[in-house]
Parts: structure tokens; sequence; C-alpha cells
């Protein structure tokens, strides 16, 4: 995918789903992506995200890109939380970790006060669940923390760091 390619893209998704950002203008949005920017929401994109910009906090000067594909990203599942994590495990390792990843692309996980804010605009996660970034007493200990929606309610769960599962990604978000 291309930078022309994604801002067409973007731009659909945008005029499609304003109620995720009722204080945007897509011009304002397009000022500001630029080839510094351009390849982090090019990677978010190409592993699943079907990135749009999501009003996640009440100052509208911020353009937030996050991930809304329905269902934790497909190109983002089957990881552990982060590094510690996956060098911990001995047996039936997993490819990389939710940190790892998101780090590669340039973006950082949501914490569960985002995570609980996209749910807010629509359902994510039915059927998966995404890796949240983990308070510091929690991973110290050992835990890490992902979320999902059932029974029309947003669950916060904990895990051991090093757990994966084919049904457990983890979402984005990256401010321009």
């Amino acid at each position: 995918m291309n930078k022309n390619e994604l801002l067409v893209l973007l731009e659909k998704r945008f005029n499609e789903n304003k109620k995720l950002h009722p204080n945007h203008k897509w011009s304002d949005v397009l000022k500001r992506i630029n080839d510094d920017n351009i390849k982090t929401l090019i990677n978010m994109e190409q592993t699943g995200g079907e990135i749009n910009i999501v009003d996640l906090y009440d100052d509208s000067s911020k353009i937030v890109f996050v991930d809304c594909s329905k269902e934790s990203p497909s190109g983002r599942r089957s990881v552990c939380y982060d590094h510690e994590a996956l060098n911990k495990r001995k047996a039936n390792k997993p490819n990389n970790s939710a940190l790892n990843m998101a780090n590669e692309l340039g973006s950082t996980l949501l914490d569960e006060k985002e995570y609980r804010k996209l749910q807010s605009f629509e359902d994510f996660d039915l059927k998966t669940s995404s890796w949240i970034l983990t308070p510091k007493e929690i991973r110290d200990l050992g835990g890490a923390v992902f979320c999902d929606k059932r029974y029309n309610q947003t669950f916060l769960y904990h895990n051991g760091a090093d757990s994966y599962y084919s049904s457990r990604g983890f979402r984005t978000k990256f401010e321009i």
C-alpha cells in the first residue's frame, strides 16, 4: 500500500464514520499527514487495523488514529504481552509480543480508559480480545491485562504476560 492508496481509503472511512470524530474535518487531518507519519499509518493498516480517527480525548486539537477493525487486528494476534514475557517463555513461544510489534509499527497500545472510550462509539472485540497497556504494578507481578466486549459490557481481564491465544491481539493508536 502506498501513501495515495491509504489517503483515499482513510478519507472514505472518515466520511462514512463521522460519529467516531465529530470534532474533525478531513481537510485538517490531511494537513497533518506527512512523510514522517505516513509509514506508521501504513503499518497500522497493513496489519489489519482498519484505522480511523477517533475522538478519544476531550481535546479536539488532537488527531488520533485508532485501530477500528471489528475484531482485534488479524495481523497482530497470537502474541504475548511484552519482550520480557516473550523471553521468559521456553516452550511454544509466540513469534512476537504486543509491545514489540506496536513499537515496530510506530504506535502504542490503548490503555483501559482509551479502550473503553473506543467501545462507547460502537462494539469491538465481540469474538476476540485485545491486550491493553498494563499498569506497572500488575506487570511487575508477572501479569498483563486485556479487554473485550461481551453481553453488551466491556470487560477487563488478567492473564500471565507470557500467555497468548489465537483470538487475542492488540489495538493501537497514533497521534498526529
